[in-house]
């Protein structure tokens, strides 16, 4: 099965292999199966499949994924189908580029 790519090397999930414990959660409900556990430790695959949904983050006992929400998800479905290239909400007209004064007012970013 293909994956779908959202947004290209901008996904902001990490995990932190020293406080995984293995139990597999992250794996149960990530919807793009981005995880595998391999050896008691959480893996992370293909990191562009991942939609930045959070269920991993809010599924995990210890904390030891991160991943800012609403980065990636439902705005780069919708942009990418679109044919626009920015998939930030910070941005209010296609054309425009994020700015840091954009960007610190957004929560998205």
């Amino acid at each position: 099965m293909a994956t779908l790519t959202y947004l290209k090397d901008v996904v902001t999930l990490t995990l932190d292999e020293e406080l995984c414990i293995g139990c597999a959660l992250c794996e149960i409900v990530c919807p793009h199966a981005v995880f595998t556990v391999d050896d008691r430790i959480a893996v992370i695959g293909d990191r562009d499949a991942c939609m930045e949904c959070g269920a991993c983050a809010r599924n995990c006992p210890t904390d030891a994924i991160y991943v800012k929400v609403g980065v990636g998800c439902a705005a780069a479905v919708i942009s990418g189908a679109l044919g626009i290239e920015s998939a930030c909400c910070c941005v209010d007209e296609p054309e425009q580029k994020v700015t840091e004064e954009s960007e610190s007012s957004c929560n998205c970013c």
